[in-house]
């Protein structure tokens, strides 16, 4: 016979019916335990009042800081570009994991001949970007040469809602005429959770203004094609789509409610479930440049972030059961 786990199991359609359901356990409580639980149910509304108030602090303090943090964003990328020099006292660094000596301030470069002087810090946040493992992922060879000439990436706060604004900084490049390229992620509260919890609503991109044959978002793909009456090839070009991180301002949109056919609701749940994954790592992209890379660039940049960050790192539970495995066959063998 079927356990009740097993049958669940079998029909997910079940236990989807069940969730939310009473099991009658607390009706069936006497009186003086429902007041009880009635007065839990107020400390907990209070509770919930309060944790309203904490998010809606913490949200304050973040622009406090950023405000604050501004002065410091703005010294780094006139070093990274080039506009100042650090001092005798800003360049010397001393590292307590390093060894003595690492507070030495870096030695003047001896150029020879007519080797041009070395202006800010070059690729420096392609190169902070690309020790990012999640987003390398989106970075193409293509990418590289236009990310060269990324001089900042700026987050700011919302006035009328708790999301955030990225701002990426270029240079004047061959690929497109904008000087900055931004994307929104907008924030709302869970209608259904009584703790009123964000939730990531949706985001918003920009146009970028790509110079003529420099769209990194396309690519031509050629084919031939042979007349069955006269026998004589031609060349069709056509455009499609590539691969590329400038996607990114772009991002995926959920669509509109809509009611569909019967046959037509398993394919639509795939396509909901892919459409979910997509959002969720576009947010989640969002996340990673203005928690970790913004706020921490010289570390990724140098790739120290790598040594703590652990978001960057995957349970290697395979490789374990794979030792556990040939341990047990040795074993086999001794018998």
């Amino acid at each position: 016979m079927a356990t009740p786990a097993q049958i669940l199991a079998q029909n997910p359609a079940l236990f989807q019916s069940l969730i939310g359901r009473d099991s009658g356990y607390v009706q069936s409580l006497p009186g003086e335990v429902k007041r009880r639980i009635n007065a839990l149910k107020n400390l907990q509304k209070s509770h919930a009042e309060l944790e309203g108030k904490f998010r809606e602090e913490v949200l304050a303090l973040e622009k406090k800081y950023q405000v604050l943090y501004r002065p410091l964003y703005d010294q780094r990328r006139d070093f990274i570009v080039g506009d100042a020099e650090p001092t005798e006292e800003q360049a010397t660094f001393r590292d307590p994991d390093e060894e003595e000596g690492a507070n030495e301030p870096t030695p003047q470069v001896q150029r020879t001949g007519n080797e041009a002087p070395v202006r800010g810090i070059p690729e420096f946040w392609l190169t902070a970007l690309k020790n990012m493992p999640q987003i390398n992922e989106m970075i193409t060879e293509r990418d590289e040469a236009a990310l060269k000439h990324l001089t900042d990436i700026r987050v700011s706060f919302l006035d009328d809602n708790p999301g955030f604004k990225l701002e990426f900084e270029f240079e004047e490049n061959d690929f497109f005429t904008d000087r900055v390229l931004t994307k929104i992620y907008f924030l709302q509260n869970d209608p259904d959770s009584p703790y009123d919890d964000l939730l990531y609503d949706h985001a918003e991109g920009c146009t970028i203004h790509w110079k003529e044959g420099m769209d990194l978002s396309v690519k031509i793909e050629t084919k031939k094609q042979r007349h069955k009456a006269t026998n004589k090839v031609r060349i069709v070009k056509k455009t499609v789509p590539a691969e590329t991180f400038f996607t990114f301002f772009t991002p995926p949109k959920a669509p509109e409610a809509k009611e569909n056919a019967e046959n037509e609701e398993d394919e639509d749940e795939n396509e909901d479930e892919d459409l979910d994954a997509k959002l969720e790592e576009d947010y989640e992209i969002g996340e990673m440049l203005k928690e970790k890379i913004i706020p921490h660039a010289i570390d990724w940049f140098t790739g120290k972030a790598l040594e703590y960050d652990e978001d960057i790192y995957d349970d290697d539970d395979d490789d374990e059961d794979e030792d556990g495995d040939d341990d047990d066959g040795d074993d086999d063998d001794d018998e």
